[in-house]
């Protein structure tokens, strides 16, 4: 059985572009989200609504458990983009069990899948909604009059 976790947050931090800039920051969602993946369950999709809105998924951490067996575990991953074949990420083992990844961008769907190995095998990410507005022509004259 999968086991797949998602949480609302909000963003924690907002850099000087984001404030400047036309969107505001209420037109974003954060969402957290998790799954395990183990011989009984080695695949795991990380889907959204078919909407307007602009997503962005972004895989933060993968991890080995304490109880996965001494022997390699490999991640792969693919993506909505074009027809992609799963891609390993990422190559686990007691001796390296976590990778980061500081800014990985994949396009919805994800699919992850445990390529070898028996797990668990732990994924956390983060799923950003952009919600596009209209931007009128007197904010963009006010915003460029700014610079």
């Amino acid at each position: 059985m999968s086991t797949c976790i998602s949480e609302d947050a909000s963003i924690g931090s907002v850099s000087l572009s984001e404030l400047t800039s036309s969107s505001s920051i209420s037109d974003r969602v954060c969402v957290h989200w998790g799954c395990e993946l183990s011989a009984a369950q080695s695949t795991a999709v990380f889907e959204v609504e078919d909407d307007l809105l602009e997503n962005q998924f972004f895989i933060k951490t993968i991890c080995l458990s304490a109880e996965a067996g001494d022997e390699m575990h490999v991640v792969a991953v693919s993506d909505g983009v074009g027809g992609s074949k799963p891609i390993p990420i990422a190559t686990l083992r007691h001796c390296m069990p976590m990778v980061s990844f500081p800014g990985l961008e994949l396009m919805p769907p994800v699919t992850f899948q445990l390529y070898s190995g028996k797990g668990p095998v732990f994924i956390s990410g983060q799923h950003i909604t952009l919600n596009p507005t209209e931007i009128t022509e007197e904010e963009e004259e006010a915003h460029i009059l700014k610079e």
